[in-house]
C-alpha cells in the first residue's frame, strides 16, 4: 500500500492527484503513457511536465486549469502571453464581467475620440492605458468563464450533450 505524502509544498500536479485519493501507481494507469517514476519528477519538480503530459493529466484528472496554470507558469511563451486564471464561483464571474462591461460602456466614447485618427497622443495616452487594462479584465473574463463551464462538463455538472447541441445550433 502507497503511503500519503507528508511534503508541505506540493505543486498543483500532486495536489491534483491527491485529491483525486490516487497514488502515483493508480494515476500511471489511468494516465498510461506516464509512469510513476515520471509522475514522482513531476510532482517534486525534478523535471518540468511536456504540453502533452499536462493535456493528459488535466483531460483525465477531470481539472481543466492544469493547462491554464501550465501555459502560464511553465512555458515560456504562455508566461509573456498568456495570464493565469484563477478558479471562481459562477456568481463572481458573473458579477466582475458585467463590472467590466459597465466600465467599458462608459469608456466607449473615449476610446472612440483617442482611437479616431489612427495615432494615441500623449496626453491621451494614460486613458487608452486605463482603457486597455479594463479590456484585459474583460479579456480575463472570459478565459474564466470558459474554464469553468470546462469543469463543470468534465464533471458531468453541465450534460455535454446537450451543451455541444446548443453550441452548434447558434453556428
Amino acid at each position: 500500500m502507497a503511503r500519503k505524502s507528508t511534503k508541505e509544498n506540493k505543486n498543483i500536479y500532486q495536489r491534483t492527484r491527491e485529491a483525486l485519493d490516487l497514488t502515483r501507481e493508480e494515476a500511471s494507469d489511468l494516465l498510461v503513457t506516464m509512469s510513476p517514476e515520471r509522475i514522482e519528477k513531476i510532482e517534486s519538480e525534478r523535471s518540468m511536465p511536456h504540453p502533452d503530459e499536462v493535456l493528459l493529466m488535466s483531460d483525465q484528472y477531470k481539472h481543466p486549469a492544469l493547462c491554464n496554470y501550465y501555459c502560464a507558469n511553465q512555458c515560456p511563451i504562455g508566461q509573456q502571453y498568456v495570464p493565469e486564471i484563477k478558479v471562481k464561483d459562477l456568481s463572481q464571474i458573473v458579477l466582475e464581467t458585467i463590472a467590466s462591461l459597465n466600465a467599458m460602456q462608459r469608456q466607449k466614447e473615449r476610446l472612440i475620440e483617442i482611437t479616431v485618427d489612427g495615432k494615441i497622443t500623449g496626453d491621451e495616452l494614460a486613458d487608452f492605458v486605463r482603457i486597455q487594462e479594463e479590456l484585459e479584465k474583460i479579456s480575463i473574463a472570459v478565459e474564466t468563464l470558459q474554464l469553468w463551464c470546462e469543469r463543470m462538463l468534465d464533471t458531468g455538472a453541465i450534460d455535454q450533450t446537450q451543451y455541444e447541441a446548443h453550441k452548434k445550433s447558434k453556428l
